[in-house]
């Protein structure tokens, strides 16, 4: 089974590539997998197995 998280970007003006870069390796030490950036969303959605 997969579980998923939303995440709302706030990456400010400044380093906008360096803090999304930073967010994303985050959530992979986490286990957590980019899964889409909605069309028109400032989110992401990851997910992982639930049952790890």
């Amino acid at each position: 089974m997969k579980e998923y998280k939303i995440v709302e970007l706030k990456l400010g003006l400044r380093n906008r590539t360096q803090k999304f870069e930073d967010l994303l390796n985050q959530y992979a030490r986490e286990g957590w997998t980019f899964k889409n950036i909605p069309s028109g969303w400032n989110s992401v959605i990851f997910e992982r197995d639930k049952n790890r």
